[in-house]
C-alpha cells in the first residue's frame, strides 16, 4: 500500500538513494520540495541480524544478504577482463554503504593532478583545495574515526569527528617488521563510531562489516535518507528510473516504473543522477533521443568511457604464534609510503595490514563435517596463526574500458549494463611491486608464505570511477566542475563516475565530499 505516485511541484529529484544521493536530499531537503527515487527497497533494519546469519553461513554467497541477482539485476561482462559487477553493489535505500567495509580517506594532492604531477591521465578541473573544506564537512557527516598520523596523507585543518580505533594485535606484529624495514605504519580513518556519535551505537564488534553492520555503528546511507525525510524529503523505493524525458538543454522529468506495473512521470526543476559508476552512464543512453542519439549529455562521447576500479593485490601466509586474527571485520593500519612515489611506470600503492586473515573459527565450524573433540583440534590448528597484506592499485583511465548496454535485457525489457573492463599494464607492474613489498614484510616475520594475488589472479575493489568525467572541455568531458553536465543546465552528477582519475585510497569520503559541493551547487542556481 505504498504511495508510489509523483511528488507535485518538487524542486529537486535525486535518483540514486545512496551516500551521494543522500547527503544530496538531506542537504537541499529544509528549502527545497526534494523527492528521491531508488530502483530498490527499504530493508529493515530489524532484519540485520538475521542478514549476518546469512553472511557467515557457507551456503549463501555475498549477493545472496542484500538481495541481489534475477532479472532485475542482470549484466553483461564483454571486456578481456570478466567484472562480477553484482558482487559489489545492492540496489535499495542505503546503496552500497549497507555492505561496503567503511574505510574512508581522503584523495592526495597529486591525484587531482594526476597528469601534469605523475604524466598519467586528465589533471582534474579541480585542486584538493578546492574539495578540502567538504572533505571535512563529510568527516563529520559521516563520523569519521581516525588519527591524524599519516606522513604520506594530504593536509588536514581540525581532527578527525571520533578517536581512531587502537592498533589490533597483529598490527603490532607488522609494526616490529615494518620498522625493521624502514617502512612507516599508520591508522586508517573509519567511518564506524569508535564511540557513540549522533544517537548511534559504538562498535560492538560483531566482525562482520562487510557485508553487514547489525548495531549500525558503521555508517551507511540511511542515516542522511531518513535525516532528509524529517526535514520533508519523500522517497520512494522500488521506482527503477526507466529514462529521462528532456528538451535539448533540459530535463524534463524522470519516468520510473513501480512493483504495481504501472509507469509515472516526476517533473522537477533540477534532476540529481546518484546511481553510480555503472548505473549513471546507463541511465544516459537508455535515455537517448533524436537530440542526443548517442546518450543523453552525451556529445562528448565520454558516458560510460574511462571506466576505472582499484586494483587488489595481496600476500599472506602462517607465522609459529597467535596473531588473533578475525576479531574486527575491519583493517586498523595502512601504510601510505608508497603513494606519491607513483609515475608514469608505477601507480600509487595504498598497504592494507589486514585484521581478518585466514580462516574465521564461526565459518569453519559451520562448514566442517567434525565434529566434538576432531572439530576443537581442527579450529585450534587453522585458526590464529594467519596474516595477510593487501594493497590497493590505481588503474589508468582507458576509454576502451567502459560501461555500455549489453545484449540481454532486464525485468523491464531494458539492455542491461555492459562492463568491458580493461586493464593496463601500468596497474599490473605495480601490482608486482606491492607483492614484492608485501613479501618482504612477511619474510621478516618468519611467515611461510601461503597465498598470493598478483598480476595474473587480480580483481576488483568494487569501486567504480570515470563513466561520466570531470572537465572543462565539453568535447572530452561530461560534467563541468561544479558536477553539471555541459549539455543539459539542469542536470547534475553527484557520483564517483565523476572521477577524472581514480588515485589508489577509497572513494566514498571523495563522493561525500563532491555530493556536499554539489548540493551548494545547485542551492546556488535554484536561488538565482
Amino acid at each position: 500500500m505504498t504511495d508510489r505516485t509523483p511528488v507535485s511541484d518538487a524542486s529537486v529529484c535525486v535518483i540514486g538513494a545512496g551516500p551521494a544521493g543522500a547527503l544530496v536530499a538531506d542537504s537541499l531537503a529544509a528549502d527545497y520540495e526534494v523527492v528521491v527515487l531508488d530502483a530498490g527497497p527499504r530493508f529493515d533494519p530489524d532484519e540485520r541480524v538475521d542478514r549476518q546469519e546469512r553472511a557467515i553461513r557457507p551456503y549463501y554467497d555475498r549477493p545472496d544478504v542484500w538481495e541481489m541477482g534475477g532479472p532485475r539485476d542482470d549484466h553483461d561482462a564483454s571486456g578481456e577482463w570478466f567484472y562480477p559487477l553484482n558482487h559489489a553493489r545492492v540496489k535499495g535505500i542505503g546503496g552500497s554503504t549497507l555492505h561496503w567495509q567503511g574505510m574512508v580517506m581522503r584523495l592526495h594532492e597529486d591525484d587531482f593532478n594526476s597528469g601534469s604531477a605523475r604524466g598519467v591521465g586528465p589533471d582534474w578541473p579541480i585542486e584538493y583545495e578546492d574539495l578540502r573544506p567538504y572533505y571535512a564537512r563529510a568527516e563529520r557527516e559521516l563520523g569519521v574515526a581516525g588519527a591524524d598520523d599519516n606522513p604520506y596523507g594530504p593536509p588536514r585543518e581540525q581532527p578527525y569527528p571520533l578517536p581512531a580505533f587502537p592498533p589490533s594485535y597483529s598490527d603490532s606484529l607488522f609494526a616490529e617488521a615494518c620498522e625493521r624495514l624502514g617502512i612507516d605504519m599508520h591508522s586508517v580513518p573509519n567511518a564506524r563510531n569508535s564511540e557513540p556519535y549522533q544517537g548511534r551505537s559504538q562498535c560492538v564488534g560483531y566482525g562482520t562489516c562487510q557485508p553487514v553492520c547489525p548495531s549500525g555503528a558503521k555508517y551507511d546511507a540511511t542515516v542522511h535518507i531518513d535525516s532528509a525525510e524529517r526535514r520533508g524529503a519523500t522517497v520512494i523505493d522500488r521506482a527503477p528510473v526507466q529514462y529521462l524525458e528532456h528538451g535539448p538543454e533540459r530535463i524534463d522529468a524522470a519516468v520510473y516504473a513501480t512493483p504495481d506495473g504501472e509507469e509515472h512521470t516526476q517533473q522537477a526543476e533540477a534532476f540529481v543522477l546518484a546511481c553510480g559508476g555503472v548505473e549513471t552512464p546507463r541511465l544516459l543512453l537508455l535515455s537517448a533521443s533524436e537530440t542526443y542519439p548517442d546518450g543523453l549529455a552525451n556529445t562528448s562521447g565520454a558516458v560510460g568511457r574511462y571506466f576505472m576500479d582499484h586494483l587488489f593485490a595481496g600476500t599472506g601466509g602462517v607465522v609459529d604464534e597467535r596473531t588473533r586474527q578475525n576479531h574486527v571485520g575491519f583493517y586498523t593500519s595502512s601504510s601510505q609510503q608508497f603513494y606519491d612515489e607513483a609515475d608514469e611506470e608505477f601507480a600509487p600503492i595504498k598497504l592494507e595490514f589486514f585484521n581478518y586473515d585466514g580462516p574465521s573459527p564461526v565459518e569453519t565450524a559451520l562448514s566442517a563435517d567434525e565434529w566434538g573433540d576432531d572439530l576443537l583440534g581442527r579450529l585450534r590448528e587453522d585458526y590464529g596463526n594467519h596474516l595477510g597484506i593487501g594493497a590497493l592499485v590505481e588503474q589508468r583511465p582507458q576509454a576502451e574500458s567502459y560501461v555500455g548496454l549489453g545484449e540481454e535485457t532486464d525485468n523491464h525489457g531494458n539492455p542491461v549494463p555492459d562492463v568491458h573492463w580493461t586493464v593496463d599494464d601500468r596497474a599490473l607492474r605495480t601490482i608486482e611491486r606491492a607483492n614484492r613489498i608485501q613479501e618482504r614484510i612477511l619474510n621478516e616475520l618468519d611467515a611461510e608464505i601461503t597465498w598470493q594475488v598478483g598480476p595474473d589472479g587480480t580483481g576488483p575493489a568494487y569501486h567504480h570511477m570515470g563513466t561520466t568525467r570531470m572537465g572543462t572541455d565539453p568535447t572530452d568531458s561530461v560534467v563541468d566542475p561544479e558536477c553539471r553536465t555541459h549539455d543539459l543546465d539542469n542536470c547534475w552528477i553527484a557520483s564517483s563516475s565523476v572521477f577524472p582519475t581514480g588515485g589508489a585510497v577509497n572513494p566514498t569520503l571523495t563522493i561525500a565530499a563532491l555530493a556536499l559541493r554539489t548540493a551548494d551547487a545547485i542551492d546556488r542556481s535554484l536561488d538565482s
